[in-house]
């Protein structure tokens, strides 16, 4: 029962933990508080007996002193040590010098507090007032939580009888009225869950009109109304089911066309709809291995507008864009079906031409620069004139990538801008 109390795993266990920690902490304080009460009141109890007392015996030590009589004032001394509230004497003459000094404890372990009381003695001569020395009495906190101790260990025990009752109290009414009926109706609903029975009904035994009966009202209502909607969602189910067949199979057909649009878009360059530089190099490199396996020749034609920054620069890269889509319509006329045409970047494009000899090539990428340079394009009432300088080479058998056959046709394409522009070069 302790480790409940300590650990609790249910609600009225969690419930009895708050209102004993809470009763607990509230004992202490007040207890507390009460204790330090009863020990200031006792300590100041103790002062006023060693003022009474010293009140009591400074008559008698003063007539030992002004007598020199140390026999006498050591009796007095003696008998004051006896008294239980007593823990030590100092006696000092005028001067402040130590006549006396007695302790009922080992100096070694001294008490946790002390406190005293000092008086001066004086000796009455032809009504004039001798100065004697002083009287100092002390007591200490051990003395004090003595008196006190005795009656607070009274309380502490029936105190603690108190809490045992009342904590097995506690545990007995609300196992009665709180656990043992959540357990139940747990349990209950666990059956229902694990059989997935929903027409049957919670039925607690011996309950009383009170929220856990209430509870049991709501949650079968709840059963009743989720039996209700379970037979409408089943004849509700077969009709969206034909629905969703159908809705699926419409989605699938557009995701299908939408796939394939993809596919097509991410291999086009979006301005001029030619092949973008990657599909480029790998259409062309199947189509290289293929010239290999079939031991004929293919021809890599580079080519590169001419200027083409001056053209941004003086009529905006609008037009620019327009030189490139008319630059693309034109030399697309002039191929076959089976030649490969690509943007690899800027102003820069490519031809493969499959089975095609060097010579055959270079008459087909003159007619090009001819056919741009001769042409011009209309835009917003001006003339727009440009021009496009060519490399090409012809694959060997050596070559297995494209780039290879690429790199050379690139430094033919270099020696026709620094040969003037508007040139072939082989």
């Amino acid at each position: 029962m302790s480790t409940s109390f300590l650990r609790p795993k249910n609600l009225s266990q969690k419930m009895m933990r708050v209102i004993f920690s809470i009763y607990i902490g509230v004992a202490c304080l007040i207890t507390g508080a009460q204790f330090l009460t009863e020990y200031l009141q006792t300590q100041d109890s103790i002062l006023n007996e060693l003022k009474q007392l010293e009140a009591t015996v400074r008559g008698p030590i003063s007539a030992s002193l002004w007598q020199y009589d140390y026999n006498q004032l050591d009796v007095l001394i003696s008998g004051l040590m006896k008294m239980p509230i007593i823990e030590g004497v100092d006696i000092l003459d005028k001067n402040g010098k130590n006549i006396i000094s007695r302790r009922s404890y080992d100096p070694a372990s001294p008490p946790l507090s002390m406190f005293d009381t000092t008086s001066k003695m004086d000796w009455e001569l032809k009504d004039k007032a001798i100065p004697l020395g002083s009287l100092t009495l002390y007591s200490s906190s051990e003395i004090v939580l003595d008196r006190v101790l005795f009656g607070f260990s009274l309380i502490a025990i029936t105190a603690i009888v108190k809490l045992s009752i009342l904590f097995w109290l506690f545990i007995w009414a609300f196992d009665r009225y709180l656990a043992t009926p959540l357990k139940e109706l747990v349990s209950q609903v666990d059956d229902i869950q694990m059989n997935q029975n929903i027409s049957k009904r919670i039925n607690l035994p011996d309950l009383d009109d009170n929220e856990i009966s209430q509870l049991q009202d709501h949650m079968n209502i709840m059963l009743s109304a989720m039996e209700s909607d379970r037979q409408k969602l089943l004849e509700d189910e077969q009709s969206k089911r034909n629905w969703l067949e159908t809705a699926v199979e419409k989605r699938t057909e557009e995701l299908q066309l939408l796939n394939q649009k993809f596919k097509y878009q991410a291999t086009r360059d979006s301005l001029t709809g030619i092949l973008n530089r990657g599909s480029f190099f790998e259409t062309a490199q199947q189509l290289l291995d293929l010239s290999k396996r079939q031991n004929s020749t293919a021809t890599f034609v580079l080519m590169d507008l001419d200027k083409f920054k001056l053209i941004n620069d003086t009529y905006g890269h609008s037009t620019g864009d327009k030189v490139l889509v008319h630059f693309t319509q034109t030399i697309q006329t002039l191929l076959r079906k089976s030649d490969l045409i690509g943007r690899l970047g800027g102003e820069e494009f490519a031809i493969f031409l499959p089975d095609t000899e060097i010579d055959a090539a270079f008459q087909l990428a003159d007619k090009i620069r001819e056919t741009v340079s001769n042409s011009t394009i209309e835009l917003d009432g001006l003339t727009v004139a440009y021009t496009v300088s060519l490399g090409i080479d012809s694959s060997m058998q050596t070559d297995h990538k494209i780039d290879e056959l690429f790199k050379r046709a690139d430094l033919k394409l270099y020696g026709a801008k620094d040969k003037g522009r508007n040139r072939v070069e082989r």
